[in-house]
């Protein structure tokens, strides 16, 4: 009970309940715009919107290359302020060039599904400047967190939520989908109402990393939230490609509410995640962190999952409309799905990349990947979305077990 108390003092030390309110808070804001289009928008629409968010999602983690990435564990671990500063810059200019061409890429994708969808070209636009906005948030919000600036994170966070959610809610519902597109695609640049000049202003780039590092644990680190997002991406695209939109609406409703619980986890790995990089080679401090971690977590995702279950059709009635009910035994295993996910594989996923061990994250997620196309490829024509739905449950407990036993054989290393 000791090391508990000193686990949520040290969260706290950290400010990270402002971490965790801010993702409350996206997490809110996500949620409700995701149920107001839902609402709003006709099924088939809503559809189309959602293959294309889906492939959003691919390559959002893939911003700049990893270049968020490399600067939170590489500014973690820089001890002097103006390294930092010099990573940072370096990492902004260099990623910016990286994030064009990525762009170009994710507007290319819309070419595979221009024949069978309407509109999707229009759509692929406006999401490939939602992509360019995002790669400036995410490096703004990892500047501040390696200079341990939590507040700042969450500051910046709730700011471009709250007001992107207003944006959508009121653009969405005076003109319609149109709106929704403009108000997604200029969200992410809110954060530059809280640019400063010198967040970026340095005068050298003088830091103590070698580039190829950097970049290899960029390139890994991005290759693994690719796979990892893809997984979340994956289902909806092959349910694209094997069913129809309104089978695609219905099974974005029935994951919506699993696949967001995972901020709990998050929020830890999130704010002490400079903390586990800087303590990389401490067994003691690793093992106490994930034997805190369960204390917590164990018994939260037995009362999520008890609740869901119990109150599936409720639940589902309650935010979505009674249309949705019959998906409520999707629902009651996609949530049982996800949370295994936070007791496996979101820990030690995370804990592997704050050790630096990226390359067997991105091996563990692109296997993942496999046996989730392999899984549905068998069962989505016999049982559609309840076979996308086992599929992606099955595929996250292999993830999880095998992200698990390779952070152990870490352990085992370290003397």
């Amino acid at each position: 009970m000791k090391n508990l108390q000193e686990f949520l003092r040290s969260f706290i030390q950290n400010k990270g309940q402002h971490v965790f309110l801010s993702l409350l808070i996206a997490k809110l804001c996500a949620f409700l715009g995701s149920l107001f289009i839902i609402r709003l928008l006709p099924e088939n629409e809503f559809g189309v919107v959602s293959i294309v968010a889906s492939v959003f999602a691919i390559f959002a983690p893939f911003s700049g290359f990893g270049s968020q990435q490399s600067l939170l564990r590489f500014g973690s671990l820089a001890e002097e302020s103006s390294g930092k500063k010099a990573l940072s810059k370096y990492l902004l200019v260099t990623g910016f060039r990286y994030q064009m061409l990525l762009s170009i890429v994710f507007l290319a994708v819309s070419f595979f599904f221009i024949k069978k969808y309407e509109d999707i070209l229009l759509m692929f636009l406006f999401f490939g400047v939602r992509l360019a906005g995002f790669f400036f948030l995410n490096h703004i919000q990892s500047d501040l967190r390696i200079n341990g600036n939590n507040r700042g994170f969450a500051r910046v966070s709730n700011f471009v939520n709250i007001s992107g959610l207003i944006l959508l809610l009121t653009l969405s519902y005076f003109c319609g989908l149109h709106g929704y597109l403009i108000a997604m695609a200029a969200t992410p640049f809110l954060c530059f109402f809280w640019y400063r000049k010198d967040l970026f202003d340095y005068s050298n780039e003088i830091f103590s990393f070698k580039k190829k590092e950097i970049w290899n644990y960029g390139l890994h680190a991005s290759a693994t939230a690719l796979l990892s997002d893809m997984l979340f991406s994956a289902d909806v695209l092959f349910l694209s490609f094997l069913t129809n939109e309104n089978a695609v609406a219905n099974y974005k409703v029935a994951i919506l509410i699993p696949a967001n619980i995972t901020f709990l986890a998050l929020t830890f790995m999130q704010s002490d995640f400079p903390s586990l990089a800087r303590n990389y080679k401490d067994k003691n401090f690793l093992k106490r962190y994930i034997s805190n971690y369960y204390r917590i977590f164990i018994p939260l995702t037995i009362i999520i999952f008890a609740v869901g279950f119990l109150w599936r059709e409720d639940i589902l009635h309650l935010f979505f409309s009674a249309k949705y009910t019959d998906n409520s035994l999707i629902f009651a295993l996609l949530l049982a799905g996800f949370c295994f996910n936070m007791l496996l594989r979101n820990l030690y996923g995370n804990m592997l990349s704050a050790v630096g061990k990226m390359k067997i994250n991105t091996a563990v997620s692109a296997f993942t990947l496999f046996c989730l196309l392999l899984f549905s490829w068998f069962l989505v024509p016999e049982a559609g979305i309840r076979g996308m739905a086992l599929s992606l449950t099955v595929s996250m407990l292999i993830s999880g077990v095998l992200l698990l036993f390779a952070f152990l054989q870490y352990l085992k290393s370290l003397k």
